[in-house]
């Protein structure tokens, strides 16, 4: 508990225990004064007891009340707390008004400790903001601000520390805790040459790392910022409840007065009666239940899902994403890790050494993705005196001499260029021909792995409810078939340019029909325009480009595909959550409202009404803070 819970719970024994002596004290009096002389002194004894307990626990609702009337807020549920209960007291009904105060106290303490559970996880994350990073400089190790250190500057991280800048590590190795960061329990290993986020703890050994981003740009500094900004971004149940209690309440209020006056006016009647079913009518329509339980609701799933490693940035999108039926998935770096490998060298009269040698001479100098692949294949010194001639042949491979020999590197089209008869391979992936000498060598296959989370993940989107699956990709339509079928994706499109890219995405939104919502998931910074226009962006907040993170909705921080069911298992509980908040809650008002305008109803289904329904709802928002697997 907090102070403030601490002292609310304090408040609330010591006025059930003011509360216990005032009903003793009063049977006494009930007891042994029954002469009418005494009838005066035992209603102001009465009224006097009762009155310092309600006082004890409930002057910060009478007050509040009074400070919102001089800044022109009337119709809240303090006023309607306070006038309630004020009311009982002006009726005789000193224990209903005390205790009316005393339960709606406990259901405050109630929200007030579901508030708390649900913030620790994103409070975590705020947690996760460095005071101090220590910086190399002429040869000295010094302890400065974050925001004040460069990028490419050394950092020095211990054991223990939490990393405060975005990095690539350059000397020693360690275990780094991600929990923070993804939700991830086990520590990943980093050494020399991997890449580090700020936020996340140092474990094991000392690590220097240089600095890649600024704080201001830095990973821990954007994820402070989008949980910031969640609280501005509502659901429309959220709004639409926000607008219900602007007219509700004063709709109410009028309804009572009209009630305590309009019928004894009418039918010549004592007043006191009416006055008092006005008074339960306003006890039973304070609007707590739903004003609390449904914002606490999506509070609580953000909360959940930020636990998993998944921050949502903010509730309209959990709205968005309950709703969501299709996802539209990027390939590279998404469902692939986006590292390509040699799987396959198929020599043509030379032994497969042979081949990779040519190729990886040929490609010694190139910085693509597929020369880096087959140069890390071939994993010896290049001796570049045996090299002479290289030459790059815009969209089609590379030319060289190796030992005097003509080598030709490259694609389908380099080979029908010069003649040489080549033949396709059987298997997945990028295919690399190799000519020398102007007669086919062979060729070697160049693969991107699938993720090992994305088999599962996809399979557990289709438990979630989701019906279609579909992937983007500027690869060949080979490549992103064979892809899409080991995968089960239900529809492929390949060799798309970014821009056509948002073409489909546009197309594949129009086709969704019954308000059903699509989501793109990505990680690069071509993805950034489709993330923008699609009506639910997800990004791998861990390798994923910043553009990328910042078009998105929602940021999945550890690039796992299964985080994405989970956080649409999570949206959708949370909005059954909702609606059962707000069905219960309005049944059961405007069940007993009936009751109570009929006189049949009492303060203490008044008070069940009120507090009764707002712990329930509470209780119930309270289940989606639940972790989600």
């Amino acid at each position: 508990m907090t102070k403030k819970q601490k002292k609310i719970f304090k408040r609330i024994i010591v006025s059930l225990i003011f509360l216990i002596v005032a009903y003793v004290v009063n049977f006494l009096l009930n007891k042994f004064t029954p002469l009418s002389e005494y009838e005066t002194i035992s209603e102001l004894v009465k009224a006097f007891l009762f009155v310092i307990p309600y006082m004890i626990i409930g002057y910060d609702v009478v007050f509040g009340a009074l400070k919102n009337l001089r800044y022109g807020r009337l119709f809240d549920e303090k006023f309607l707390m306070a006038l309630a209960t004020i009311g009982a007291f002006g009726t005789g009904e000193y224990p209903e008004a005390a205790f009316v105060m005393l339960f709606y106290q406990i259901g405050e303490l109630f929200q007030g400790y579901a508030v708390g559970k649900s913030r620790k996880s994103i409070a975590a994350l705020m947690n996760i903001r460095p005071d101090v990073a220590n910086v190399l400089r002429n040869g000295e190790t010094i302890s400065v601000d974050p925001s004040e250190v460069n990028i490419g500057e050394t950092i020095v991280i211990k054991p223990g520390e939490r990393i405060p800048l975005d990095g690539v590590v350059t000397e020693g190795e360690t275990f780094i805790d991600t929990t923070a960061m993804t939700g991830e329990s086990v520590p990943r290993k980093a050494v020399s040459g991997d890449d580090v986020i700020s936020g996340c703890i140092n474990v094991a050994g000392v690590i220097n790392v240089r600095v890649t981003k600024s704080f201001s740009e830095s990973t821990v500094s954007k994820i402070l910022e989008l949980v910031e900004n969640t609280s501005n971004r509502k659901a429309k149940a959220e709004q639409f409840i926000t607008k219900f209690a602007r007219y509700y309440t004063p709709v109410v209020v009028i309804s009572a007065v009209v009630l305590a006056f309009l019928p004894p006016l009418i039918l010549f009647t004592n007043p006191l009666p009416w006055i008092k079913r006005a008074l339960i009518f306003l006890v039973i329509s304070c609007p707590c239940a739903l004003v609390i339980s449904v914002p606490l609701s999506f509070f609580c799933g953000i909360g959940s899902a930020s636990k998993s490693g998944i921050l949502i940035k903010g509730a309209n999108y959990m709205e968005v994403l309950a709703k969501t039926k299709t996802i539209v998935f990027d390939k590279t770096g998404t469902l692939t890790k986006g590292v390509f490998n040699v799987t396959a060298i198929h020599p043509n009269e030379y032994s497969q050494d042979d081949l990779l040698t040519y190729a990886a001479y040929a490609e010694n100098y190139s910085t693509h993705p597929i020369a880096d692949s087959i140069k890390a294949a071939y994993a010896r010194e290049i001796d570049t005196k045996r090299l002479s001639d290289v030459k790059e042949i815009a969209g089609k491979g590379i030319s060289c001499k190796l030992d005097g020999m003509e080598v030709y590197v490259g694609n389908n089209k380099l080979m029908d260029d010069l003649g040489v008869k080549w033949h396709p391979c059987h298997h997945e992936g990028t295919t690399v021909h190799v000519s020398v000498n102007s007669e086919y060598a062979g060729h070697i296959v160049i693969s991107d792995e699938i993720k090992e989370d994305t088999i599962d993940g996809l399979k557990a989107l289709k438990e979630a409810g989701i019906k279609k699956t579909v992937m983007l990709t500027g690869d060949s339509l080979a490549i992103g078939e064979a892809v899409g079928k080991s995968l089960k994706i239900d529809k492929v499109y390949a060799e798309l340019l970014p821009n056509e890219k948002v073409d489909k995405m546009e197309e594949i939104i129009k086709a969704s029909k019954n308000g059903e919502k699509v989501a793109y998931v990505g990680d690069g910074i071509n993805d950034a325009p489709v993330l923008s226009i699609s009506d639910i962006g997800f990004a791998m907040g861990a390798m994923g480009s910043d553009s990328a993170i910042e078009a998105a909705d929602v940021v999945l921080m550890d690039d796992r595909i299964s985080k994405i069911a989970t956080a649409v298992k999570i949206s959708v509980k949370t909005f059954r959550i909702v609606y059962e908040n707000i069905i219960f809650s309005l049944a059961v008002k405007f069940a007993i409202l009936i009751l109570g305008v009929f006189g049949l109803a009492n303060m203490w289904m008044a008070i069940f009404a009120d507090v009764g329904v707002l712990i329930l709802a509470v209780l119930n928002a309270m289940r989606c803070f639940k972790t989600i697997e």
